[in-house]
């Protein structure tokens, strides 16, 4: 779309003959496709074809200047269904990736199969910052080119002590290695800001109720009580706004669920996939 490149993993169903569903996954700010490698994995197993994509800036996609806007990264997506010829699938999409495919639900209506906005979706930082200046100045990521990859790796295996090596080894995919052994993050600092700043333009709520796909929820408690209650209020509001969704809470689980419990996550996707939550005709 627009001169841009996506780097996109694909996991081919091990037997499709069963009834093959086709799930999208889209990461977060500042990931990369590769921390949905345990989701795409299982969901391959079970005989489902699933496609990960680095957004642009991200990864090893395009880098261009700009924009960076959730409209237009959803129009990303949009195009990449097109590219892959998937008709309606599921899909997925963790924090800022939720807010994006809670845009493409809304731009792009009958297009998917049905949204999975995991631990994001809702988020509206305008309700926690009026006024940009001070969002960025409190969530501007920390400046980490040319650290150590070494150092990079303790602190990420230590904070992370209880997700599989295939969340660790996603993780350390959001960096590029330079020859000297240091790290720059693929996504720059400026493009973070540029995200950030479209995120923080994005308001989830006035697209719910034009929502005609069924949206599961899938939130995190990390056991921060303010926050998991903040969660709460904004997620009883959608679902009255909603056409149709569900929500499951994980808890306790960190804010990347699809790195830390890919095996849960996949049982409840194919758990309301059986149920005939997510809409196929």
């Amino acid at each position: 779309a627009d001169g841009i490149d996506l780097r996109v993993i694909e996991w081919e169903p091990v037997d499709p003959s069963a009834g093959s569903t086709e799930f999208v996954l889209v990461h977060g700010l500042a990931s990369n496709a590769r921390m949905w490698d345990g989701v795409g994995r299982r969901l391959a197993a079970a005989g489902h074809r699933a496609v990960a994509v680095d957004l642009r800036g991200h990864g090893r996609s395009s880098k261009p200047e700009g924009p960076y806007d959730t409209p237009t990264v959803a129009d990303d997506v949009a195009s990449l269904l097109d590219l892959l010829g998937f008709e309606r699938p599921i899909v997925a999409g963790q924090s800022w990736g939720g807010n994006v495919v809670v845009e493409l639900a809304f731009r792009h209506p009958g297009r998917t199969a049905g949204i999975v906005p995991v631990d994001g979706g809702f988020i509206d930082l305008q309700g926690r910052f009026p006024e940009w200046e001070d969002c960025e100045r409190v969530m501007a990521p920390p400046k980490l080119a040319g650290t150590a990859m070494a150092r990079i790796e303790e602190y990420f295996r230590k904070a992370n002590a209880d997700w599989p090596p295939e969340g660790i080894a996603g993780g350390l995919a959001n960096f590029e290695v330079r020859e000297d052994g240091t790290i720059a993050p693929w996504l720059t600092f400026e493009r973070h800001i540029q995200v950030l700043r479209g995120l923080w333009e994005h308001h989830p709520r006035s697209r719910f109720p034009e929502l005609t796909e069924p949206v599961l929820w899938c939130p995190a408690d990390s056991g921060e009580v303010a926050w998991t209650t903040s969660k709460r209020a904004a997620l009883e509001e959608a679902e009255r706004l909603l056409a149709r969704s569900r929500t499951h809470w994980f808890s306790p689980a960190h804010h990347d669920i699809h790195a830390q419990q890919p095996d849960r996550l996949v049982e409840v996707l194919l758990g309301e996939l059986a149920d005939g939550f997510f809409s196929t005709g």
